[in-house]
């Protein structure tokens, strides 16, 4: 008990080396890990955003497409329907999309410049509905098909909901794979701390059967790879997080080009928010603790099983 007390007391030498090769290739495995594990996190909550804002799209705003044909009035049937929306039941709002955010729309496919005069290109009304009191689409579509034959209107109804569909789906995936990387990650550690209980077996043994609790030796442990888990953790966080504002930033500063316009359409501002910095540090919060805890829970049972194999050879 003298050596205990004095082991405890003094605690010149650590019983887990704090600065040996195991535990700096943990570190670096658990920042990789970590990193990962934020990748996804920061992905799922873009995609969430993106979905539950398409969601609200479809129920603020649709469009009606004229369709060019031969002897149509291009102004007077834009203006036609315009008016039709407005004065429709539900509307707030109807604008005619000019021919600069027309050709601009059409620049990755079409290029630069689009002469409307040679080239036959459908152009859009945007109408702003009440989501309170949305309009009666059925007979909105019938007062457009008798004004103006060549109009179509689009709820992006049916396209929204496969892409919502979608983004849930990628979400799953997201939770399956942040799964199988926590999964890894524990595996990781328990074969970590296993190795390192194996180099310092004699030490932990000597300690156990002179009296040490195996709650001071599992402590000492869990300190030991609570420290590592924190270092590796908040590494592939922060790079991890540092990413994500790069990307953001880039996305921003390349705005008003034509691919930018196309990305922004899909995801935004192309950036996971607060709610996806707060998820990679409650990641890296959560994966420090599970490294200690799982280093802890290998070091109990080991010496249980020490303690079992004991008496059978006394």
């Amino acid at each position: 008990m003298q050596i205990v007390g004095r082991i405890r007391g003094e605690r010149q030498t650590p019983i887990v080396p704090a600065g040996n090769v195991a535990g700096r290739a943990l570190t670096t495995v658990i920042a990789i890990m970590t990193f990962l594990a934020a990748l996804t996190v920061g992905a799922v909550s873009l995609v969430s955003d993106t979905a539950g804002r398409w969601q609200n799209d479809i129920s603020d705003e649709i469009t009606i497409q004229v369709k060019p044909a031969e002897g149509l009035d291009m102004p007077t049937a834009l203006e036609t329907v315009r008016q039709i929306a407005l004065q429709t039941p539900g509307v707030t709002a109807a604008s005619v999309l000019d021919k600069a955010a027309t050709s601009r729309l059409l620049e990755p496919w079409l290029g630069e410049s689009v002469d409307f005069d040679e080239l036959p290109v459908p152009r859009l009304v945007i109408v702003s509905i009440d989501t309170g009191k949305p309009p009666n689409f059925a007979f909105m579509r019938e007062e457009l098909k008798e004004a103006v034959p060549e109009a179509e209107l689009d709820d992006h109804r049916a396209w929204v909901s496969r892409l919502v569909t979608m983004a849930r789906t990628v979400v799953l995936i997201g939770v399956f794979v942040l799964s199988l990387v926590i999964v890894a990650t524990t595996l990781t550690v328990v074969f970590a701390t296993r190795g390192a209980m194996s180099g310092n077996r004699h030490i932990v043994e000597v300690l156990h059967f002179v009296g040490a609790r195996s709650s001071f030796i599992a402590r000492e442990f869990e300190r030991h790879f609570l420290r590592l888990g924190l270092i590796g953790a908040a590494a592939g966080g922060l790079v991890a997080i540092i990413l994500f504002a790069v990307i953001g930033y880039l996305t921003e500063a390349n705005r008003q080009t034509a691919e930018a316009d196309q990305i922004s359409a899909l995801f935004g501002s192309f950036t996971i928010g607060w709610t996806g910095y707060a998820g990679v540090f409650i990641l890296v919060a959560t994966v420090a603790t599970l490294t200690a805890l799982t280093s802890r829970w290998t070091v109990t049972r080991h010496l249980a099983e020490i303690d079992m194999i004991s008496p059978v050879e006394s």
